[in-house]
């Protein structure tokens, strides 16, 4: 990109859309009533055992139905591509492969351990790989845009 004034309001843009969407990520996971987060739910609930989650949904998915096995397979890997994307638009340090698939997997973690701490959700480990799954496959859809861009640049 030839004219820094354009690179820094991309650059800018990408920041401002990426807090908002953290925030609208945090209310989801945290706050929202329609997802089960209310206070009158105060038990420990977690998952430690790899695929017993995704194995489950999978399993039942016809007695679930379609809406809970999608909000929690695809919803899991859908939630994270934004932030794979975004991460190597906000920061020149996540340019990597490794970079944002660690910086998706921390962020994963992080959410995780506070839902189980303020009990408003599940600690599951099958989460976390579904979240950085999503997360790299957002990365691969930015390296894509990239390599698009300088293309047509």
């Amino acid at each position: 990109m030839k004219d820094s004034g354009t690179k820094k309001w991309i650059l800018w843009g990408g920041r401002v859309l990426f807090v908002l969407y953290m925030a609208c990520l945090i209310y989801f996971l945290f706050f929202s009533e329609y997802y089960g987060r209310t206070a009158s739910d105060r038990e420990y609930h977690y998952n430690l055992k790899l695929f017993q989650e995704i194995r489950r949904f999978w399993v039942y998915r016809k007695e679930l139905g379609f809406e809970a096995v999608a909000v929690n397979l695809v919803g899991n890997v859908g939630i994270f591509v934004p932030v794979g994307m975004a991460l190597p638009l906000v920061s020149a340090r996540c340019r990597h492969f490794f970079q944002v698939a660690l910086l998706c997997f921390d962020i994963s973690l992080t959410a995780e351990v506070i839902q189980l701490v303020a009990k408003v959700g599940t600690f599951d480990v099958d989460d976390l790989l579904l979240n950085t799954i999503g997360g790299c496959m957002g990365y691969g859809l930015f390296v894509l845009g990239r390599y698009i861009w300088r293309k047509r640049m």
